[in-house]
């Protein structure tokens, strides 16, 4: 239904003349059948379908595809349909203003001003403020600042817009700072700022050692990590499983992968059970270093364990051993999620087709291709191309 709707809606935008009335909301977000009702969230899965088309809608439309959503930050889908439209409109300023002021109430202030910041539309962002200042406010004015990649801004928020607006600083405050340090390569401020957080009484969360941790293992401070985990200590944080896995994906992203596994190996020993995330961190990171056999020896452990992954992760085991010429295990894995109506995307599904035929399995490639041609109709000619140029 969803690849029908961007169809119809890609031939409309390119066929209608300057004079076409404004369309309704039905006809915008169900064109094939503009009188049937929709749920809130019908409305918005079919609103980020249409979002995520290619080419993409132009502004106009994507202001009247959310106004037909009726979209509220108040759910977490809409908020993805929020920010899928904010990053539409990074060079559309105008209408993404038009889209603040007329989806968004006053009270939604905090979700502007992260929807501006996506945009890189920083000015925007800190006048929202200004006319709503709270803590909350501030909170996603130096979020907004991350997304945008605008790190020293961040740093001016935090030091001068607190007094300025006599809005007072929280943990969260605080943790949003330390998150700034940790992905701009200045995570050494974590200590001063640690101790202004404590002088105002504000106490530090998992939060607070878990971004910190994240910075130092990224500029590769490995004392300072011992430090940190101390801190924890004198603060009632202990090594929770959050605290592990933030520190195992750490070293798995520095190709460090060998040192996860003992860090997790020394985890159960203390007594806490890894979860799927965990093993979703040391399976990425053997693949990302080549060793596939680690990799598919975690994903035996985790399947005897009863551990489930996301539809992400196992998108990405079936990637890697494509890529690594492992297309049994590749298809097992497929074959495990297809239950679930889980397909990974076009290019990782077309390497495991070639693959199946390049090791003179024809058949099941084939099978395959009829079974995306079935379930993805817009990428039937895709698919064509692929199946003519199998071995025969």
């Amino acid at each position: 239904m969803a690849a029908a709707v961007r169809h119809i809606v890609r031939r409309r935008l390119s066929t209608a003349a300057t004079t076409t009335p404004v369309p309704t909301p039905g006809s915008i977000l169900n064109p094939s059948s503009p009188s049937t009702p929709l749920t809130s969230r019908e409305k918005t899965r079919l609103a980020i379908s249409l979002l995520k088309s290619s080419p993409p809608p132009p502004p106009d439309q994507i202001l009247s595809i959310c106004r037909a959503a009726a979209l509220t930050p108040e759910t977490h889908i809409d908020r993805i349909a929020l920010s899928l439209a904010a990053s539409k409109l990074s060079s559309a300023p105008d209408t993404l203003r038009d889209l603040a002021s007329t989806v968004l109430t006053p009270r939604h202030a905090p979700h502007a001003i992260v929807l501006f910041g996506q945009a890189n539309l920083l000015p925007d962002a800190i006048s929202t403020f200004q006319s709503s200042p709270s803590t909350r406010s501030l909170n996603a004015l130096i979020f907004a600042c991350i997304v945008s990649g605008n790190h020293t801004e961040a740093a001016r928020v935090f030091q001068t817009f607190p007094d300025a607006h006599g809005v007072k600083p929280n943990t969260e405050t605080f943790n949003a700072i330390i998150k700034s340090f940790a992905e701009s390569g200045t995570i050494r401020s974590f200590y001063s700022v640690f101790d202004e957080m404590c002088k105002k009484g504000l106490k530090p969360n998992a939060t607070t050692f878990t971004t910190a941790l994240a910075g130092f293992y990224k500029e590769e401070r490995f004392d300072d990590v011992g430090k940190v985990l101390e801190l924890m200590k004198k603060n009632g944080c202990g090594e929770s499983l959050p605290v592990y896995n933030v520190r195992v994906q750490s070293l798995c992203k520095l190709g460090r992968s060998g040192e996860a596994r003992a860090l997790v190996d020394e985890m159960v020993k203390k007594g806490t059970k890894p979860s799927w995330v965990t093993y979703n961190h040391l399976i990425y990171g053997f693949c990302k270093e080549g060793d596939l056999e680690e990799a598919k020896r975690l994903y035996k452990e985790m399947g005897r364990k009863g551990l489930v992954g996301d539809i992400n992760f196992y998108f990405m085991l079936i990637h890697y051993l494509c890529k690594g010429d492992d297309f049994d295990t590749a298809l097992g894995v497929y074959n495990e999620i297809a239950a679930k109506n889980w397909v990974p995307c076009f290019s990782t599904m077309k390497m495991l087709v070639n693959g199946l035929a390049g090791s003179s399995r024809i058949d099941e490639a084939k099978g395959i291709i009829e079974k995306m041609k079935e379930k993805f109709p817009d990428k039937t000619e895709g698919w064509k191309e692929v199946e003519e140029a199998l071995p025969h």
